[in-house]
């Protein structure tokens, strides 16, 4: 197999024209993580010994936001907390990243969202989520219509309300912006809502849920990506770990390895990936160009602890390695 040179490789150091920082609306969850690192999973019935608990900001919804903010994006995001110490933290975190929470509603009597996660030494991680606010979600359809206009995507995963979910997406495709989506945790996507899919997201298990077949391996995903393009998404990205990701679009599949680095921590490295590919697209950036950009920020991103801490910022991953060049499949 030959490897083909990646076209877009100029582009990896500097924006193409474009929006230098395009507006990136970003619907769902905002979780307060708590993180106990142990030496392995404990099996059942084993009472473990752990290091150390932290609370940090987190959420499927936030840490996209963040990822998006920290890759050059303006970012608003639509989400609720509770009326509890947590919920204040979530928002202040925002703030501090230039975050737009004026669609961050603080829900009475509610708790914040909370995620509890296992970190293992070996830098795999275990997670349970409680919505608390978070199910609370009610999109506010004339506040959304006005923040989409001239907004580069609408960013949404399924940690929120599935109805409020697919009624932005409706609304943002009606509205002209893109849609990125991330449909995890994963579960049905109804046949109307494909088509108002701009770039669909999704590791392998997620892959193989919708697609109905493996999505392991570059060429399974492959496979797996060209079915979910089939239900009438624009473009996949198949994210595989250590193995990198793969990209299907119109012009077929290419597989981008990953970079070679010791993961500590892989919490975020999802959402790191999503939110830098958002800029990166919103910039006028090719696929395999933002793709490239996404695994040098989730590389950077899993070799430090903590889910928003771990984000890396647009210059420190325009000076990190560059992946090897992709190969089609």
């Amino acid at each position: 197999m030959n490897v083909q040179p990646d076209h877009h490789d100029h582009h990896d150091h500097h924006s193409p024209s474009g929006d230098a920082a395009p507006r990136i609306v970003v619907l769902g969850s905002l979780n307060m993580d708590l993180v106990l690192r142990v030496p392995h999973a404990p099996a059942a019935g084993e009472t473990l010994a752990g290091h150390c608990m932290t609370a940090i900001a987190g959420g499927k919804g936030a840490n996209q936001a963040v990822s998006s903010a920290r890759a050059g994006g303006r970012v608003s995001m639509i989400g609720c907390v509770g009326d509890d110490p947590h919920g204040q933290v979530l928002r202040d975190a925002l703030h501090r990243d230039g975050i737009d929470t004026t669609a961050l509603r603080t829900v009475p009597g509610e708790p914040t969202g909370t995620a509890l996660i296992l970190v293992e030494d070996n830098g795999q991680n275990r997670i349970v989520i409680l919505a608390g606010a978070n199910a609370r979600l009610r999109i506010d359809e004339a506040a959304l219509r006005q923040q989409l206009q001239g907004a580069a995507f609408l960013v949404a995963q399924f940690e929120s309300p599935m109805a409020q979910v697919e009624r932005a997406i409706v609304l943002a495709h009606e509205a002209g912006c893109k849609v990125m989506l991330n449909p995890s945790p994963v579960r049905a996507i109804g046949a109307p809502l494909w088509p108002c899919i701009d770039t669909l997201v999704v590791n392998e298990i997620e892959a193989q849920a919708l697609s109905g077949q493996a999505a392991g391996s570059p060429r399974e995903a492959a496979l797996a990506g060209h079915a979910l393009r089939a239900l009438g998404a624009r473009r996949v990205v198949v994210t595989l770990g250590e193995h990198g990701a793969v990209a299907i679009d119109a012009d077929g599949a290419r597989h981008h390895p990953a970079l070679p680095v010791k993961a500590i921590d892989t919490t975020a490295a999802g959402d790191t990936f999503l939110g830098t590919l958002a800029v990166a697209l919103g910039q006028g950036h090719g696929l395999d160009a933002a793709v490239r950009l996404g695994i040098r920020a989730a590389a950077l991103c899993i070799q430090q602890l903590g889910a928003q801490p771990s984000i890396p910022r647009q210059r420190d991953v325009l000076r990190s390695p560059l992946p090897a060049d992709w190969t089609p499949l």
